[in-house]
């Protein structure tokens, strides 16, 4: 029986007309609350119509346009309610300038890097959501963005480039963040450069440096702090310090940070550091010695060279080289560079120990000069008062755009000059249709002829930092 009452079905009791009817209205009233909670919940459309319809009628048609605004020889039919989101044009209506209550107004375009495609990009993103930038256009539209005042079209493009870096941008990019003030991206770019890239840019013949040797070393030290802390999102001024502080709070038992396994990857780099042009002025002499960054085997060969250079100098009257030898003169001549903001006149030395050649250059009047100065010194038996002294030099000088590209450039090649006491000579004539400002002078620089080489086995010495001083 419990079988099979498990698989029949007992008869119901008959329902009454009543009941049916109070069930049928519970149904109603339940379908009728779910309804209404439906109802209430609010579902979010976007109307694409709406802003596709503001950019292509109001923009691009120009409809309803209360002033027009002409650049680089185009016009664009604009509105005076959209342009206020411009900080620019948002201080030009509201002030008491004469185009507060002109409908015409032609724009002055300073910077090179504005077009009127960036400028169409720009006003057209006054009119809707979003913009679609392309890498290759993102540093005109951010020129035009800066100009303009429009804060979040900045921020896209600073995003775009944070997002599109490559081997290939980088250099760009970053000459543009620090143009246009964007640090965070000129953060990322540094932080990107990988240790292959790192190399080759370091030990290119082609590198300028700008001051001298040690501003190789700091951006190197700050270049590999980033890599080895990717988490910092501090502002670049604080990053030198942030740097410092973190190399010089480690103890290595191993001597230096380089011959750690975290530091040895990065030894490829630093190795290409010419270090004799570091060591010889005694303030960045100290900060190597307190960052314990560089191994102490190669500080030790480079201070025992330049020991002997010094003396050949001094007790063998080493009058500097007399012929060049091009690979060895890009692997280890003295790098140095300045740049000149505008026009005018400029006379600068580098300074440190150059083994009694104090050399003084100087631009003026498109010339650039050297002079060996032998009068003006501090201290009597500061330089050397040979009768002549030889000096090697390589000397380019170049402009670059806004995207770091060269736009002008110039060398003398690779010289050796003999001067007397105080005697100057001029190194470069310079084409002043050529001239483009800022201009960056590059100069490389041998003191001393080459010392002998040691004998095999003698001592080991980092090939990239040794023989010529």
């Amino acid at each position: 029986w419990g079988s099979l009452g498990s698989r029949l079905s007992l008869p119901r009791a008959p329902v009454c007309e009543c009941e049916r009817r109070k069930r049928k209205r519970e149904q109603e009233c339940e379908c009728s609350e779910s309804e209404a909670e439906e109802l209430s919940v609010p579902r979010r459309k976007k109307l694409k119509s709406t802003s596709k319809y503001i950019y292509q009628t109001l923009f691009l048609a120009g409809e309803n346009s209360d002033i027009t605004i002409c650049a680089l020889g185009q016009e664009w039919n604009l509105h005076k309610i959209y342009l206020c989101q411009s900080g620019y044009f948002s201080s030009m209506f509201s002030g008491s300038w004469k185009e507060s209550n002109m409908n015409y107004i032609e724009l002055e375009i300073p910077d090179q890097n504005i077009d009127t495609e960036a400028l169409q990009v720009a006003f057209g993103s006054l009119y809707r959501d979003d913009v679609l930038i392309q890498p290759s256009r993102v540093v005109t539209i951010l020129a035009a963005a800066c100009m303009l005042q429009l804060d979040g079209l900045i921020l896209q493009c600073g995003e775009t480039m944070k997002e599109t870096i490559s081997s290939k941008t980088v250099c760009g990019f970053y000459t543009a963040a620090g143009t246009y003030g964007l640090d965070s991206v000129k953060q990322n770019h540094i932080a990107f450069i990988h240790i292959g890239l790192m190399e080759k840019l370091i030990s290119s013949p082609d590198l300028f440096v700008m001051q001298v040797e040690m501003d190789v070393y700091t951006a190197l030290k700050k270049w590999m702090f980033l890599q080895l802390v990717p988490s910092w999102n501090g502002s670049l001024k604080q990053l030198l310090t942030d740097a410092d502080a973190w190399f010089t709070k480690y103890t290595y038992s191993c001597g230096s940070f380089l011959d750690t396994e975290q530091g040895q990857p990065y030894a490829t780099v630093f190795k290409h550091i010419r270090l004799q042009y570091v060591i010889n002025d005694l303030t960045s002499a100290k900060i190597i010695e307190r960052d314990r960054i560089i191994c102490s085997d190669w500080l030790c060969s480079v201070y025992k060279q330049q020991w002997f250079a010094m003396l050949r100098t001094e007790q063998d009257n080493d009058l500097g080289p007399k012929e060049i030898n091009k690979e060895d003169f890009e692997m280890h001549s003295m790098r140095c560079g300045r740049k000149l903001g505008k026009d005018g006149d400029y006379c600068w030395r580098w300074t440190g120990f150059s083994f009694g050649f104090d050399l003084l250059v100087t631009y003026t009047n498109r010339f650039i000069i050297f002079k060996r100065n032998t009068l003006s010194q501090p201290c009597n038996g500061a330089v050397s008062l040979l009768p002549h002294r030889n000096i090697a030099y390589r000397l380019r000088l170049a402009s670059f755009d806004s995207n770091g590209k060269v736009v002008c450039s110039r060398t003398a090649g690779y010289q050796v000059l003999s001067l007397e006491k105080d005697q100057e000579q001029i190194v470069l004539n310079l084409d002043s249709r050529l001239l483009i400002f800022p201009l960056y002078i590059c100069c490389n620089f041998l003191y001393t002829s080459p010392g002998a080489k040691p004998e095999s086995g003698d001592e080991t010495v980092n090939p990239e930092n040794s023989g010529l001083a």
